[in-house]
């Protein structure tokens, strides 16, 4: 097992870990548990993606591609410009 990537936060790790099933990666989050514990514990640090070793090179790279992935032009609202409306 490999630690790939650090999410920001308990939504966008699993977000990331169902994009990866998706693409039959198996990723565990390491760290959900821990989430509740903020104000007693670090703030940072404290969630992680792991794969399998033969699984980690397409998985950071599906992640960054994720990362680096911009709203298509025309599906934000005129009223709110920059901003992607999900």
């Amino acid at each position: 097992m490999q630690r790939i990537y650090e999410p920001a936060n308990l939504m966008e790790g699993e977000m990331l870990k169902g994009m990866l099933a998706t693409e039959g990666i198996e990723a565990h989050l390491i760290g959900r548990d821990l989430v509740g514990g903020a104000g007693e514990l670090p703030i940072f640090g404290l969630l992680w993606l792991s794969v399998d070793n033969d699984q980690a090179e397409y998985a950071r790279e599906l992640i960054t591609a994720y990362n680096a992935a911009l709203p298509l032009p025309g599906d934000e609202p005129e009223s709110f410009p920059g901003t992607l409306v999900c």
